[in-house]
Order: C-alpha cells, then structure tokens, then sequence
C-alpha cells in the first residue's frame, strides 16, 4: 500500500467497513491513540454500564445482586466472550485473577501433570513478568528448572526431561510471532505441555487455541479487549485436562461447592476450578461490556486490518522518517507480526515523550525503543498518516531534544 497524501490516507477510511467501529469508543479530541497494545480506549458503553453497576447493582440492590445481576457468574460469562476469539469452547475459559497470576496457576498445574519432568522451557526478552513468576515457581519446586533460550533452539531443545514450554506468542515488543501450532505439536511429541501467553494477540490477531491443541493459555483484558486498567485477565484449560489439572491456589471460588461452607477443599470440576478469590465485579462488568463490541465484528476482519495499518505505518516511517536514526525492530513479514510495531533510536525516550506532548500517544520500551499499536477497532489510516508527520516533525526540527522531555516518569 503506498500513499502520498493524507487525502488518500482518509479515503481509504471511507473505505473501512471497519471504521463505524472508532464511534463506540470515548476517544479524547485532538488525540491520536497509538497504545492500545497497553491500554484499551474507554467504550461509552462501559462507563454506562460501570454507572449503573455503582448505583444499581451495588448501591440499590446491594448484596442481592450476585444472585439478581448475575455477578456470581460473571467470571464464566466473560470467559465465554473471549473464548469466542481465542479459537477455545466457552467452557475452557475463565476471567479471573491477573496474567501473572494466572501463569502461576498454569505452570505449576503443568509441572504437576509431568512430575517426573524437570525443565521449564522460556525465551530470554520474554514479557518480564512471566520470567519472573517462572523464577519464582521454580525457586519454590527446586526439582524443576527454568531454561531460557533463543527462539530459533527451542524446538530442538525439548526432550523427554521438558515438562512444559512458556512462550508469548506475540512479543511484546519485535511484535514477533510464533507459530503456536508448530511449537505445541513439537512439545507434544515428547510429552511436554505448551503454555501460552496470548496479551498482545487476543483481540488483536487471530488465535485457535482449539487448532493448535494448546494446553493451557493465558492473557489480560486491559490491552486490546479494552477492559480498563487493571482488568481481569483470563485462563485458557484445554477440556481434555478438566479434572486432571491442578491448580495450587486452591480460594473458595474454585471451590465445587463454595456456599456449603466446608473445611476440606474440593476443586471443581473444569476449567471453575481456576477460580481463586472473590471477582472484583467492577472491573469485570467493565469487561464484559467493552467485549460486546466484538459482537459486531470478526477477528478476520480485525486482523486484516491491523495488518494493513502497521504496513502502511512502517512504509511511512521508512520513507518519510529516513535518515533520522530509526530503525524498525522485529520481523517485516506481517503474516508473523502482531498488531503493534516499534522502532529503535537512541534518543527513544525523549522521541516518544515528545510525540506525547503533540498528541500521538505510543509508549517507550528499554532500552531503546518506541513502540506504536494499531488497534483495529478504532485506529484509522489517517491516524496512521498524522502520527508519521507528526513523527517526522519531531526529528526533523529535534525538538525531542527539549530537556523537559528527558525526565523519567514512574510508567513509560
């Protein structure tokens, strides 16, 4: 795709069956969102309904409504919209807890259904909290261990001693993506288990976990699900592993039976059973409203649109930002990239700080790069246009290099 002027840029908007979409959402003016690989836009349909889960449900009807608002089965009825993209069966999928969280749970199930198994298998770069709450699982059962190795040695390195491989399946920041159905078939050969990590695909890529006999996946809803900050995250169980997989963090709510009130803990049956501690009910209404917008629409249709948005992004940068110092990171082949793209420069923080400041919202990654998502829902090829220009500007008249925007924020 090539264009030379914003106009063809907006026509290509009034092509967009996609583009009634960018109305359900609260996007401030003069604004160009480019981080909703971090941070979902706000739908008005959840503040609508987060109102009236504060003054109704809660305010009015008070304890009456995890029976009469079906808070109670919240976490199953979220699950089942995100099963619905994630290639899984409603009843292989819960929101609960948070994506750490929840690996935790997995992983360990994991290890305990291949005990005679010591290796945990990761790749360096891997979304930092996942490496971290493998260490610290493994620090726990000191008869597993944690290998991290690159990408292109893991398949051959998973034998008859890998209790399971960890991997995100859309790096978070080359926006690399693995071939999930051939790295779980290659775990599957000699026994192991394949976990994955879907936050920076669900929503935003196509995924069948379904296809690939994935074993267990999670994932967050904050990103592209767009469920606000902190959102409920998910976990995926494959229905062929109800009742064999254990989880350790063993809270009432993946009780079978919660309100007999008994001592003895008896887990539930499926995929329930990955319920922990009580659901914070406004985050998951939250989540439950702002997937409804995926009702009208198909994850075909997103994905082909997210890969046309990011082409045309790099194309852009590439041909207008030349000579300035970037240089794009990760893959150039879209049929393994995500929906997000970065770029490296040596001035990465005070680039993106700047392009904060004139209204292009992106993020900053360490050490070195900037980093821009195309959510398909309501990014536009004219955004994508205006964010270049605006990209260029900054580079051109260096104004990145203002010393206010040299100062570290607590979140970049």
């Amino acid at each position: 795709m090539t264009i030379e002027t914003r106009r063809q840029a907006s026509a290509l908007d009034n092509l967009d069956e996609l583009a009634p979409l960018r109305a359900a959402f609260d996007l401030p003016e003069g604004v160009i969102y480019l981080d909703g690989n971090s941070l979902g836009a706000l739908p008005f349909a959840t503040g609508e309904r987060v109102s009236n889960v504060v003054s109704a449900e809660w305010g009015r009807d008070l304890v009456k409504s995890w029976n009469s608002a079906g808070w109670m089965n919240l976490p199953k009825t979220v699950g089942a919209r995100i099963a619905a993209l994630i290639g899984a069966d409603a009843d292989e999928v819960v929101a609960t807890d948070s994506t750490s969280v929840n690996l935790f749970k997995v992983v360990a199930a994991a290890a305990r259904m291949r005990s005679g198994r010591h290796k945990i298998i990761s790749e360096p770069g891997n979304f930092p909290t996942d490496l971290y709450m493998l260490e610290g699982l493994t620090s726990l059962l000191p008869n597993l261990e944690l290998i991290i190795l690159p990408r292109g040695e893991i398949a051959g390195a998973i034998d008859d001693n890998t209790a399971a491989i960890v991997l995100t399946h859309v790096h978070y920041v080359t926006a690399e993506m693995f071939d999930m159905k051939a790295m779980t078939k290659a775990a599957h050969a000699v026994g192991a288990l394949a976990i994955w990590d879907l936050s920076h695909s669900a929503g935003a890529v196509e995924v069948n976990l379904g296809d690939a006999k994935a074993d267990f996946a999670v994932g967050c809803g904050y990103k592209y699900l767009n469920g606000g900050p902190g959102a409920p995250a998910f976990v995926y169980v494959a229905k062929r592993h109800h009742g064999v997989a254990v989880q350790p963090l063993s809270g009432w709510h993946g009780h079978k039976r919660p309100f007999d009130f008994i001592d003895a803990y008896e887990a539930a049956s499926g995929v329930d059973q990955f319920l922990c501690g009580t659901p914070g009910i406004i985050g998951m209404a939250a989540l439950d409203e702002s997937l409804k917008i995926f009702d009208r629409t198909s994850m075909k249709a997103l994905r082909a649109k997210s890969v046309a948005l990011c082409k045309l992004f790099i194309e852009l940068v590439e041909r207008d930002c030349a000579g300035y110092g970037l240089s794009l990171v990760g893959l150039r082949d879209m049929d393994v990239r995500g929906s997000h793209v970065s770029f490296r420069h040596s001035h990465g923080y005070e680039v993106m700080k700047a392009l904060i400041h004139a209204g292009v919202i992106g993020d900053f990654r360490a050490p070195d790069h900037i980093r821009f998502g195309f959510t398909p829902l309501y990014v536009g090829f004219a955004d994508v246009w205006d964010a270049v220009q605006c990209l260029k500007g900054i580079l051109q008249e260096e104004t990145y290099k203002d010393p206010e925007f040299a100062v570290r924020d607590a979140v970049t």
